[in-house]
């Protein structure tokens, strides 16, 4: 069987993207002449695209004058008609289902149409479904994006963040987990992790994994950046890794598989998994300065709120999941020192969201779950409406989290501001140029920060040109776009010092950030979130250069 793959076909700026009307539109790639169709519905903010090729003979659709809302486009060759926004022929009706893209939207307001080839592997070796009895599949919800699945006498657990904080110190666990869920990762079967975020790929848990089981297999998929590309320098001895190519199956015994996917929004870092049983199947706010007011911060948060509701809504809708629900959310900005990002930065409640799919599909079963809570699949597929089918957790047991122990992860973080590569400034440029991003015109202003993000009194301010890679003391006189970054100094100085992705600054809500103009970077923000090497810089280089320059300033 062939792995899945992507491909990127036709990209739209920011302000391209802006312009898109309501309903279809058409859209030509100047570099090959290929036509897309993006369909758009403002009000839910969803974004559809296909290829603009009719599925029965190759024919070119164009806007179907008879249709007033926008949404059917017809065939120039035999008058087939597509509804662009289900993505179904409704002339003839029952007949195909085009081929859809992903439309990935990049940070900086464009997207990017990606083409996953093949489409649907998962219709491989299909297998006659049998009914599941009651009892025989069971999904319990741990926390966050922990959930243990049981197949038979097989348990599967995905995604386990059971302890310590996500992102450096930015994202605490809401939920308490059960007081088994250790045990329950330690005797798993097997371990699926979707990606390399620190809220499903949680080091300090798999610290305590690995203590009392270091060969539990664990499965990955096969992404450009490898999930596990720290795991050298976090010494945690686990031994079991196992990478796996998109769109395979992998079969576990007679009646279970699961099949590792590519993500449709970020399809070189994140995963998803189809699981087969018998043939059944945020960014922070961490902006400043000019417009971004507390105010402002608080109505974009708002209507984003709004707008992911109707979006979630719309998609479960038009999936048709017989049972639905929603998790990998549920963290709190829990530190003190984080408290108006917690005030700010309000979440949708899944309970909201529920509430509101009830609303548009009653014939979809809704589950929001609690620690320990636990779905029983037969059941529930059988009779929707059986309250039997979800058991709650005992009622004495402990929801939500009310302590963390906040000293002992950030006492490790502040270990590295005092290490001996800081006492030398020469690191700045030594970590830059690992760091490897130049030839782009931008310049960028750190400023070492205590909690509060006023400047710390032993931190460095300091100016990197990314244009030549070099480092003036005061902005060059050329035009460039500027930006400022505001780094609290133990998070900085531990990543710089163990080679970490920004990702712990950026998403861990531990930077302030003001640009001129106003613009989102997002070839520098890939660069220091996804593709910075993957060893760590040789800092004992560094230190022999410090120590040669003062030999030679001796003689």
């Amino acid at each position: 069987m062939t792995s899945q793959s992507a491909k990127v076909l036709f990209s739209l700026d920011a302000e391209a993207v802006g312009s898109l009307k309501d309903g279809a539109n058409f859209k030509k790639n100047p570099e090959d002449g290929k036509c897309y169709i993006i369909y758009k519905d403002k009000s839910i903010d969803v974004l559809k695209a296909c290829k603009n090729q009719c599925k029965h003979q190759g024919g070119l659709f164009i806007k179907d004058i008879e249709d007033l809302d926008g949404r059917t486009v017809k065939c120039t060759k035999h008058n087939w008609k597509l509804n662009v926004s289900t993505m179904k022929y409704v002339n003839p009706p029952d007949s195909f289902l085009q081929d859809e893209l992903e439309v990935e939207i990049l940070d900086d307001g464009g997207l990017q149409l990606v083409e996953l080839s093949p489409v649907d592997p998962w219709l491989a070796d299909p297998r006659e479904p049998e009914e599941l009895q009651e009892g025989e599949v069971k999904v319990t919800y741990i926390t966050h994006a922990c959930m243990e699945l049981q197949f038979g006498e097989t348990r599967f657990m995905f995604d386990p963040w059971l302890k310590g904080p996500a992102f450096a110190r930015g994202w605490w666990l809401l939920h308490e987990p059960p007081a088994d869920a250790m045990d329950r990762l330690c005797s798993a079967d097997l371990i699926y992790i979707s990606h390399m975020h620190s809220d499903h790929l949680s080091y300090p848990t798999l610290k305590d994994l690995a203590k009392r089981r270091p060969d539990v297999p664990i499965y990955v998929g096969d992404t450009s950046r490898p999930v596990f590309w720290y795991l050298e320098q976090s010494q945690v001895p686990l031994t079991n890794i196992n990478v796996v190519p998109f769109g395979v199956w992998q079969n576990v015994n007679e009646h279970l598989r699961f099949m590792i996917l590519m993500d449709g929004v970020h399809p070189e870092l994140d995963t998803c998994l189809i699981v087969e049983y018998k043939g059944a199947s945020g960014f922070p706010m961490t902006f400043f300065g000019g417009k971004y007011t507390d105010s402002w911060k608080e109505t974009f948060i708002k209507n984003e709120r709004v707008k992911l509701l109707n979006y979630k809504s719309a998609l479960v809708k038009s999936l048709e999941p017989k049972i639905y629900c929603p998790f990998a959310g549920y963290f709190v900005e829990a530190h003190p020192s984080d408290r108006s990002i917690r005030e700010t930065n309000i979440k949708n409640s899944a309970e909201n969201l529920n509430v509101r799919i009830n609303k548009v599909a009653p014939d979809i079963k809704t589950w929001t779950p609690k620690p320990g809570s636990v779905l029983d699949l037969g059941l529930a597929l059988r009779d929707p409406t059986n309250r039997a089918a979800i058991t709650d957790p005992p009622a004495n047991a402990q929801i939500y989290k009310d302590r963390w122990d906040f000293d002992l992860y950030l006492n490790e973080l502040n270990g590295a501001i005092g290490s001996e590569i800081f006492r030398h400034k020469s690191w700045i440029q030594f970590y830059y140029s690992w760091a490897g991003f130049q030839n782009y015109n931008l310049v960028m202003r750190v400023i070492e920060t205590k909690d509060n993000f006023e400047p710390h009194a032993g931190g460095y301010d300091y100016l990197v040109d990314f244009l030549d890679l070099s480092f003036p003391t005061a902005r060059p006189g050329r035009e460039h776009f500027y930006i400022e970054i505001k780094n609290r100094i133990s998070v900085m100085r531990s990543t710089v010092l163990h080679g970490r992705l920004w990702d712990d600054l950026y998403i861990g809500f531990q930077n302030h950030i003001s640009r001129d103009p106003d613009i989102y970077h997002h070839k520098f923000w890939n660069h220091f979130q996804t593709e910075l090497p993957v060893s760590a810089p040789d800092w004992d280089e560094l230190l022999q250069q410090a120590e040669m320059g003062s030999s030679c300033e001796l003689m």
